[in-house]
């Protein structure tokens, strides 16, 4: 029996070294994939991470963008405002002037207005029958027109309407001021904020 045993000893030493070197061989193998796999696995982390910090960025960048685009628009909207603000400024002080000068700049605008010389005057029902019978007596005084204070009155504040039969030329201030702001908008604009 002992060479059975010698035999079965020898037998079991070979498959016992054959299975350790096909269990080296394989733990050598496994780690080689293994290793692979991790540097692929870690090249795809570090793939995905720079995808997400360029779309993170590209996302802020977007917000900022938005962001500034809003705060410029309310900038511009409270400019705007204050732009408007100027001319109802302006309108109220030429509603207010002393009255010499409001009279003054009423027959100045009569003179320019009329075409025919012979035109009627309409005054609001507050100016018509002192600065409006003024400034008409002062503007066919000084230009020699035969211009007429009309009876009628509108509800206007200051300035008046100038006809000629079917003709009327809106010398109110709140036309002239408006036409002014269409002309004129800009230079206020740049003299109220004159950094932008």
């Amino acid at each position: 029996m002992k060479g059975i045993e010698k035999i079965t000893q020898l037998i079991q030493t070979e498959a016992q070294s054959e299975i350790d070197s096909v269990l080296t061989n394989a733990r050598r193998e496994a780690d080689t994939v293994a290793s692979r796999y991790q540097v692929r696995a870690e090249a795809e982390a570090a793939e995905l991470a720079a995808k997400n910090e360029k779309a993170a960025a590209e996302r802020e960048e977007r917000l900022v963008s938005a962001a500034q685009m809003e705060a410029r628009k309310v900038c511009l909207a409270a400019k705007q405002e204050m732009v408007e603000k100027a001319y109802i400024r302006a309108l109220e002080k030429l509603c207010s002037m002393p009255q010499e000068q409001y009279v003054d700049v009423l027959a100045d605008l009569l003179i320019q207005a009329s075409s025919t010389g012979s035109e009627e005057a309409v005054f609001s029902p507050e100016d018509r029958d002192h600065a409006g019978k003024a400034a008409v007596e002062k503007a066919n005084k000084a230009s020699g027109k035969q211009l007429v204070l009309s009876q009628e009155t509108l509800p206007i504040q200051g300035g008046f309407i100038l006809r000629s039969g079917n003709v009327e030329v809106n010398c109110t201030f709140d036309t002239l001021v408006r036409l002014q702001k269409a002309e004129t908008a800009g230079a206020v604009a740049k003299k109220l904020f004159p950094e932008a």
